[in-house]
């Protein structure tokens, strides 16, 4: 029986001796949970998107319930967002007391836009929540003449968007907020962490008091000899902070995303030239030529009216070849949750559901090799054979 062959993983972590240094140098140097670390990371992310503002936190959730509570949405507010997300976009709409209402998406861009958003708009529509699906900035400039129209707020979940750019401004400069996230599998790491990004001094300084427990005072500062032992509690807060371990690793990260992205970008470039052929297979396009995508994801469609084989199909093919891949994601509104507390079902969103259910995302990393990239390709063209 032939040897199989070495997997090639879904993603993993670009981290060398530089991100290694960086933390062990922190961990001795006495002060491992927020502090000057911290401060100095979030600098960093401000300076690398142009922000007024940016905010370190444990994770891109955080970012995108501080933003909700910040902005004044609660009981009996909607918000509007796509189904095609992960559980934390709607979940923290519920976490707030408000009723997620979900938009149908681009057929080729994947995202939400303008056109898709203003018929699920009410008069208790308070936000709306724009998920850059795969890295893809959402037609973001329709979007927010629509919700400044409205009088809405526009969150931007760039939970895979840190390093794009929408029509040559970073994601997250222009943002009422925007959260990102620096999981395992991003495009950078923390490990576990994330940013709010901001244009207001007020959301800002709100998300700052309620990262941790609502307390006037930062702990760093009350244990240092500029700080005092003194500090009031002024809102009823979280335990969101990140770490001064999370921020050593994140800033020598931000220092290489622009090199993780161009490398992922050529992988992709190199997945959709190889697979150009392929008629199921189809790629998510580009709301506008300046755009540059993040890259988090390669998701294709594996388009049955094109003559795909069934995703599972496809699913077991990789398996037996030893290539990871994923599936991102399933449709909020069809979650139990979701069905049973707000009564969605099969046939709200269309467009959604036809194109989450023929969705497959390829592997991608900065470290992946050519032959690796080739036997992803040669999965794929080979599984209709």
């Amino acid at each position: 029986m032939p040897d199989s062959p070495p997997p090639i993983p879904f993603f993993k972590p670009s981290i060398d001796d530089q991100e290694i240094e960086a933390v062990v140098a922190t961990l001795r140097s006495g002060w491992v949970t927020m502090g000057p670390r911290t401060a100095e990371f979030e600098q960093a992310f401000q300076r690398y998107c142009g922000a007024e503002h940016a905010k370190a936190l444990n994770s891109c959730t955080a970012g995108l319930h501080l933003a909700l509570l910040a902005l004044g949405v609660g009981s009996e507010d909607e918000v509007v967002t796509s189904s095609l997300t992960f559980a934390a976009t709607a979940n923290v709409i519920c976490h707030v007391g408000a009723k997620p209402v979900f938009a149908e998406i681009d057929p080729e861009t994947w995202n939400i836009t303008a056109a898709t958003i203003e018929p699920r708009l009410t008069e208790r529509t308070r936000a709306v929540i724009a998920v850059h699906y795969a890295g893809l900035p959402c037609d973001l400039a329709p979007i927010r003449e629509l919700c400044t129209r409205r009088g809405i707020a526009l969150i931007e979940d760039a939970a895979h968007a840190a390093g794009a750019r929408y029509r040559g401004r970073p994601i997250g400069a222009d943002a009422d907020a925007a959260a990102f996230s620096f999981y395992a599998n991003k495009n950078m790491t923390t490990g576990e962490g994330g940013m709010l990004t901001t244009r207001s001094q007020e959301v800002a300084d709100a998300v700052h008091r309620m990262r941790l427990h609502g307390m006037s005072k930062d702990a760093w500062r009350r244990y240092t000899n500029t700080g005092t032992w003194r500090y009031d509690v002024v809102t009823a807060g979280f335990k969101y902070n990140t770490t001064d371990i999370n921020a050593a690793l994140g800033l020598v990260q931000l220092q290489k995303l622009d090199s993780f992205i161009e490398a992922r970008a050529k992988i992709a470039a190199q997945y959709r030239e190889a697979l150009s052929d392929v008629a199921f297979v189809r790629f998510q396009a580009t709301a506008h030529p300046e755009d540059t995508p993040a890259h988090h994801l390669v998701a294709v469609r594996l388009d049955s009216s094109r003559g795909a084989p069934d995703r599972e199909r496809v699913m077991e093919h990789f398996r037996a070849r030893n290539i990871a891949y994923s599936v991102h994601f399933q449709p909020m509104h069809l979650m139990s949750f979701y069905r049973e507390r707000w009564g969605h079902q099969e046939g709200d969103l269309p467009v959604t559901e036809a194109i989450s259910s023929e969705l497959l995302s390829l592997p991608l990393y900065p470290g992946m090799t050519e032959e690796q990239i080739n036997r992803v390709v040669d999965a794929l063209r080979t599984v209709a054979a």
